[in-house]
């Protein structure tokens, strides 16, 4: 005898997230509804609605989702050893190229994120204050080895974010490319620029 085994609440909240993904990609974020989420899972729009109160909350969950891995990479970067700028590079080049191939190259998908930045999402919060935690651990890194001048390492963070925020918001990265320019390259170059001004010479 066959039991049927049901899904968790998280196996389908997964399923939900990921087929809501996939047409958003296909139809786009502003054709897709509930009701069609929930016809490509074989379920109810209630169902969906039990998981997740709205469109929006879906959408969330996506956005939250491809944050993520942004956030894993910057860590990683963060948590290894080497010298700050190389690390500082690494960290923002990922940036960029997430960007670039998730982002810009999927139109639709770089809807889901203009709407999530335009309505100040605590994803995109979060994530800011990711990055911006990871950047400040590569500079801590930098001060104790000497590396960097004794500068305080939350508030040169801070700096150095909104000197790299060309690079880190999706919108001005596409205008970039649009505009015929190469965001990595200029994107290592500012931040080359940026760092003078605290890495200590010899």
């Amino acid at each position: 005898m066959n039991v049927v085994t049901r899904p968790s609440p998280e196996e389908t909240r997964a399923r939900i997230i990921e087929t809501a993904d996939a047409l958003f990609r296909r139809l786009g974020f502003a054709k897709t509804t509930v009701a069609d989420i929930a016809g490509e899972l074989g379920m109810s729009p209630a169902n969906v609605y039990r998981f997740f109160p709205s469109k929006h909350a879906i959408v969330e969950a996506i956005c939250t989702r491809c944050l993520g891995e942004i956030d894993e990479n910057a860590w990683a970067v963060a948590r290894a050893r080497g010298a700050v700028g190389p690390r500082l590079e690494r960290l923002f080049e990922g940036i960029i190229r997430y960007h670039k191939e998730n982002f810009i190259s999927e139109k639709r998908l770089h809807d889901i994120v203009l709407v999530a930045i335009e309505e100040n999402w605590g994803a995109i919060l979060e994530h800011k204050k990711t990055i911006l935690k990871a950047v400040e651990l590569i500079l801590r890194d930098g001060i104790e080895s000497g590396e960097i001048e004794p500068v305080d390492p939350r508030e040169t963070a801070e700096i150095l974010m909104r000197g790299m925020i060309g690079y880190c918001h999706p919108v001005l990265v596409a205008q970039a490319i649009a505009d015929g320019e190469e965001p990595e390259r200029d994107g290592a170059r500012q931040l080359r620029f940026l760092l003078k001004g605290i890495v200590r010479q010899g």
